[in-house]
């Protein structure tokens, strides 16, 4: 790892950073360098904010954008040493101060990523780390019907072997103790409800208790 120790402007509380030489090909340090520009921040902003933002699995599954080419070198001029004033020509790179423990590698990934985000070739969304909290409320919901439909279909009414035939088999039918007299308002609420439960739209009825609830609305209409 290139990199050069420098010490914090706070002193003794501030993280201890190290300047990193990130060698890359001079289109790539051009690219990353007018994007940190464009930002109004420097290069490490931009490396540190795709390592906080996105999972290390993913910046290290990025594809590697690579040293530069052979022929591909940038010249300066020495500015110490018996060589002071010379031109020189090395690797083009990119410096970044960040906290010490980091890969080069990563750091050129993390910049590449930077770039395939600004340039619009990969998207991400905020809800990609929600799902797997999200799959498993969906499927606590889903066991949570599940138990309600056996509750209800526990709790329902068993259809009569042979129809609703008096008063009081209606009043079973809808929920009503033998011998009650509910007033017809009441009635229709609980056929109202029963019916929304017990349709076999619902997905918790079915044809024979519909047709039962049905008869014995019919019955205690009819009936003095």
């Amino acid at each position: 790892m290139a990199a050069r120790d420098e010490d914090g402007e706070d002193g003794a509380r501030a993280v201890r950073k190290v300047s990193y030489s990130i060698p890359c090909a001079s289109a790539f340090r051009d690219r990353v360098a007018a994007l940190a520009e464009r930002r109004g921040v420097n290069v490490g902003d931009v490396a540190r904010s795709v390592i906080l933002t996105l999972p290390a699995a993913l910046i290290d599954g990025f594809p590697d954008p690579g040293e530069p080419a052979r022929d591909d070198r940038e010249t300066v001029i020495l500015k110490s040493g018996p060589s002071a004033g010379k031109p020189w020509k090395r690797k083009p790179r990119l410096q970044a101060r960040l906290p010490k423990g980091h890969q080069v590698v990563r750091l050129r990934k993390a910049l590449g990523l930077a770039l395939a985000l600004d340039a619009g070739e990969l998207t991400l969304s905020l809800d990609d780390a929600k799902r797997p909290a999200r799959a498993e409320a969906e499927a606590a919901l889903r066991e949570e019907a599940d138990r309600l439909r056996a509750m209800v279909r526990t709790l329902a009414f068993d259809a009569l072997p042979d129809g609703v035939r008096t008063r009081d088999e209606a009043l079973f039918v809808l929920g009503f103790a033998p011998g009650a007299r509910p007033a017809g308002d009441l009635i229709k609420a609980r056929y109202r409800m029963l019916a929304a439960v017990l349709h076999p739209d619902s997905g918790l009825g079915d044809n024979a208790r519909m047709a039962q609830l049905n008869a014995a609305m019919s019955f205690l209409r009819r009936a003095p």
